[in-house]
Formats: structure tokens, sequence, C-alpha cells
């Protein structure tokens, strides 16, 4: 087990595509971040896989800003919805679901999901040297927060990206019973990427770069091997794969 690094930012999404929540401290559970995504709003006529309404097809969800009213007991937690206008709603307030529902031209409803509305897998992290990869790529500073990660790590000391351990298992902290996750799959990317978190304004030039120099490819899913709090600036351990 070989020191690479420690958490420099964590984040829950209470609401499926809306702006996240950046907090000190996460508990690891085997569905993944506490809170996270644990709701989604959902297009009532579509019976597809995927009938999240998200971004791509409303853009302004991600400048709503969704947050939980008591952060310790997020399964219990009323949350708070603050739109664009900021005015303040439960997200079950009808109000909401029928905006929502007028921006998406069809019929909106609401779900909550204790498991996480998840698009593959539960857990994501992308690394700060990622961010100043994308920085080069695009010519000017990105925000990591259009890559909507749960945990973003700190590995300048290694000179490595977190796609550079895929395979191996990330310890966090020092505990004998620290969490730990595995590092499976690097993230292929949607337009979702193209929202600016604050404004939604799109910017399709960041897509383009991301597809021609990264092969679509941005930050790495992870399965939960075990459960714990982890907090911003623990380190970071990796466990190689055998």
């Amino acid at each position: 087990m070989i020191d690479i690094g420690t958490v420099r930012a964590l984040y829950r999404y209470p609401v499926k595509s809306m702006r996240g929540e950046s907090v000190a401290t996460a508990r690891l559970r085997w569905q993944g971040i506490d809170g996270d995504r644990q709701y989604a709003f959902y297009r009532a006529a579509n019976t597809s896989r995927f009938p999240w309404l998200t971004g791509r097809e409303v853009s302004a969800m991600v400048t709503y800003e969704a947050r939980y009213l008591d952060p310790e007991n997020t399964r219990r937690s009323k949350v708070q919805v603050t739109g664009p206008d900021g005015v303040a709603r439960d997200v079950g307030a009808p109000g909401l679901r029928d905006e929502l529902s007028a921006a998406a031209g069809e019929e909106v409803r609401l779900l909550q999901l204790g498991r996480g509305t998840f698009d593959a897998m539960p857990v994501s992290v992308v690394s700060t040297a990622t961010g100043a990869l994308l920085d080069r790529i695009c010519g000017r500073a990105v925000d990591l927060r259009r890559f909507r990660p749960n945990i973003v790590l700190d590995l300048a000391a290694t000179g490595a990206g977190e796609a550079d351990f895929l395979d191996g298992a990330l310890v966090f902290g020092d505990g004998e019973a620290a969490p730990r996750l595995r590092l499976n799959e690097r993230i292929e990317r949607c337009a979702m990427i193209t929202l600016d978190p604050d404004s939604a304004a799109k910017d399709v030039s960041i897509m383009r770069r991301v597809v021609e120099a990264l092969d679509n490819l941005v930050g790495v899913y992870c399965a939960i091997e075990a459960i714990g709090a982890i907090a911003v600036g623990d380190r970071v351990r990796l466990v190689r794969p055998a």
C-alpha cells in the first residue's frame, strides 16, 4: 500500500442533474455516497431504459441547487431546491414539477430511490491532474464540476491521474477499517460536460476537445469494497492489483 495523495473535494447530488452539494465529509455506503442522486425527475411517458430528465433535455436543470435540510440524515431529510430565480421549494412541490414539465415540453414526475439513480456505477473519481490536462487541451480553465464527480483527488506528488491506477483500490484515511474503492473503468462522457455549472451556457468546444484528445474518457467509475466516512484532506493510499 503506497501513499498517492489526498482528497481535494467531495460532492453529492441530491437530485439527479441538479447542482451538487460540496461537503466536508461523506459517508460511503454500499449503494454509493450517502444521499447521492436519491431523487430524480423522469419523463412520465418515456418507457426506455433512461427515462430521467437531465440537463441534456433541460439545460437549466444544472442551475437548480438541491440540498438536504438535515445533512446528517439524508434518508429522511427534506430536500430544498432553489431555482435560478432564487425561489426555494421542497423537491416535491407541485410548482417545481410543473415548471420542469413546461421546460421539458412533456409531463415530468419525481421519484425517490434510496439506492441512487446512477447512469452506470455509484461513485466517480477525478483528479486535479486531469483538471490540469483539461485546462491545457481546452486552452483555458475548465471547471471540474462540469464532470459531476463525487471525489476529487489531489495526486500532485505522483505526477499521475486517476486512470493510471485502474484496477487498483483506493484506501481513504488512516483507520484499520478504512473506506475503500476499486477503480473499475474510465467514464465515457456526454453532452452534460458542455454545460456551465453556474449559468448552463453551452460550450460544445469542450466536448470536441475531450473527444479529440482523450477519446471522450474523463474520470473513473468505482465500486465499493469497504464502507466508511471520507473527509476532505484525508490521505489516499493505493493497493495495486495482484
